[in-house]
């Protein structure tokens, strides 16, 4: 496995990501266990969950079944650079109670001390806001973050779904405070088929020493080998892949991949993933397996390498939108 600093700082981070997303509603405890032990022996260092994961009545599942894995012991924890999120209703259902969600200092410091709770640790390594709270100023948000890097609870801190123009609001608010490191990740939806972020997000990253995290790297499966498994498995894909595929134009560029890919003898799946270890300014994407064997695929993609003639090739199939102000003016 190779390692990269996050952003500007001196952490050290594997590559890749293990995203636990699925640990829950998917997949068991026992086999969440089991696929962490392999990332782990695989080198893979850096997990990312959030306080919402489980979903509905069983939001904070996931956060807890990571902490029941801390509490096996084995240097579990102290091996792993934990990452966590902040901003989404706690609550089972219906509307949050108010300042039970968001990024209130009041709501920051209760969800802080709830995911520590459930995680069984006693600080997480990155603190992540999950999305842009509008009615919260960044002097609020720091301040309370402030006090939490004091407490010993948090260590750094990230965003996640953010627009350019809001990292770069977050850390100049956080360097006229003084004393705050601000932001040093940007978590951001970003893959072959979804390339806007190139235009704004990873520039603002980059020039505030950021690291990008991204998010679905096969944009849903999409980027998986979808059309390639309905021809060998006689069964049609579901959910986002699905929708995706109704639309002419997308499934006649997906055919145009897999081909290009079949071309040189490559798994659809691993190239995407592959892909993004190329791109300047990510850090490593978030990978989040259901199955061991899920897992396993992603770390063959870690160790591949692409071809100059494959990369103009994945351009041409997926252009990027160009850099800004260029890609909307002239």
């Amino acid at each position: 496995m190779k390692y990269t600093q996050l952003g500007r700082t001196g952490l050290k981070v594997s590559r890749l990501v293990l995203g636990t997303m699925n640990f829950g509603p998917q997949t068991d405890e026992a086999d969440s266990h089991a696929i962490m032990d392999a990332a782990l022996d695989a080198g893979i260092n850096y997990f990312d969950t959030a306080n919402v994961y489980g979903w509905g009545e069983n939001k904070g599942r996931t956060e807890s079944i990571i902490g029941n894995w801390f509490a096996k012991g084995g240097e579990r924890r102290d091996k792993v650079v934990l990452a966590t999120k902040v901003y989404g209703n706690m609550g089972a259902d219906g509307a949050a109670w108010p300042n039970h969600d968001k990024l209130s200092a009041l709501n920051i410091r209760r969800a802080v001390d709830a995911s520590l709770k459930r995680l069984q640790t006693d600080y997480i390594d990155v603190y992540q806001f999950h999305h842009i709270d509008r009615a919260t100023p960044f002097e609020e948000i720091w301040q309370a973050i402030d006090v939490l890097v004091q407490q010993g609870k948090i260590l750094y801190v990230g965003s996640s779904n953010f627009p350019g123009y809001k990292i770069a609001q977050a850390n100049e608010v956080a360097a006229r405070r003084g004393g705050t490191i601000g932001l040093v990740s940007e978590q951001c939806l970003y893959n072959l088929f979804e390339r806007r972020a190139e235009m704004e997000v990873i520039p603002a990253a980059q020039d505030y020493g950021l690291g990008v995290i991204p998010w679905s790297p096969l944009h849903g499966g999409l980027l998986g080998g979808v059309i390639k498994k309905e021809v060998e498995g006689g069964r049609r894909s579901s959910g986002r892949a699905a929708d995706s595929l109704a639309d002419p134009a997308v499934r006649a560029k997906i055919q145009a991949y897999e081909d290009l890919l079949d071309k040189h003898g490559l798994e659809p799946g691993e190239v995407a993933l592959a892909w993004l270890l190329t791109r300047p300014g990510v850090t490593g994407p978030i990978v989040g397996p259901r199955t061991a064997g899920q897992l396993e695929s992603a770390l063959r993609a870690s160790e591949l390498e692409l071809s100059e003639e494959l990369l103009a090739g994945l351009d041409e199939v997926f252009p990027g939108p160009g850099p800004s102000p260029e890609a909307f003016a002239w």
